[in-house]
């Protein structure tokens, strides 16, 4: 059966059919590559991958980032856990490019779905070309000039102070990541396309522009990220289904309407790039 992709919106997000992400081909690997960029997010259904598997498919798109605190599943240091019942409550239901805290934020993700709920769960991602475009022209022009300044979120050092040795390792996260800064607008190094590059969870402040002024426009960016509709595609998640999205381009949004049932998924990280206006 050939590879094949059937688009979900006009912006981003398609549905693959027709491959193995147990043991890709090399012509595959490029075809997925080629797909990411057009497509922004990839979705694939009933992929039975194991947990050494995954490993190795992130490996195929290039070296695969270590998260210095996140929960990582036993003797696979590069998958990270994401897991929520009734004691571990939501907290990635907001909007955000992954670590952008990082001076390299990561090229992309792959999540996969291990345990999922009966009801609710899914995940929303949004184009940050299409929420760059739809801006004015002249606004459009000031944001390309501008810097943002990036740190970790609140709920980031709670949860990280509810683990063992928690005050440790926020101490030691605290000097590995001081502030960092990256463009409002950046632009992607393989597609070459603008798209805006600032979150509600990691951005922090405007570097130069006064403080109200800078939190204002730092408001209405996220929040013409997040009222658009038409800027976003929405993924209902079933055992063994698969997202591989390129963070460089998207925001996403984990959808907290399940809770206080059981959701279990797994990630790895692919290294990016320092980002570039």
């Amino acid at each position: 059966m050939a590879l094949s992709a059937r688009p979900l919106t006009v912006h981003l997000g398609a549905e693959v059919s027709g491959i193995d992400l147990r043991d890709p081909s090399d012509a595959d690997v490029k075809e997925l590559e080629d797909l990411l960029l057009q497509y922004l997010v990839l979705f694939f259904r009933d992929q039975p991958l194991s947990a050494a598997q995954q490993v190795s498919l992130g490996r195929r798109f290039g070296e695969l980032h270590r998260h210095s605190v996140a929960e990582t599943v036993v003797g696979h240091p590069e998958l990270i856990v994401l897991e929520n019942d009734a004691r571990r409550a939501p907290n990635v239901d907001a909007w955000h490019t992954d670590v952008t805290m990082d001076p390299e934020p990561p090229m992309g993700s792959i999540l996969r779905a291990v345990e999922v709920p009966t009801v609710g769960g899914d995940t929303i991602w949004a184009s940050m070309y299409a929420a760059y475009e739809a801006l004015g022209p002249s606004l459009q022009a000031m944001c390309r000039e501008l810097t943002a300044v990036h740190h970790y979120p609140t709920s980031f050092r709670t949860a990280v102070l509810r683990q063992p040795d928690g005050y440790a390792k926020l101490e030691r996260y605290d000097r590995e990541h001081p502030l960092v800064e990256h463009p409002v607008v950046r632009r992607h190094p393989r597609t070459g396309r603008y798209g805006l590059f600032v979150n509600s969870t990691f951005t922090k402040y405007i570097k130069g522009m006064g403080r109200k002024e800078g939190a204002a426009l730092l408001r209405m960016l996220n929040e013409h990220i997040a009222s658009r509709p038409e800027f976003q595609v929405r993924f209902k998640w079933e055992p063994g289904s698969i997202a591989f999205w390129d963070n460089r381009c998207t925001q996403h949004y984990a959808v907290a309407d399940y809770f206080p049932q059981h959701r279990l998924m797994h990630r790895v990280t692919i290294a990016g790039d320092r980002p570039v206006g």
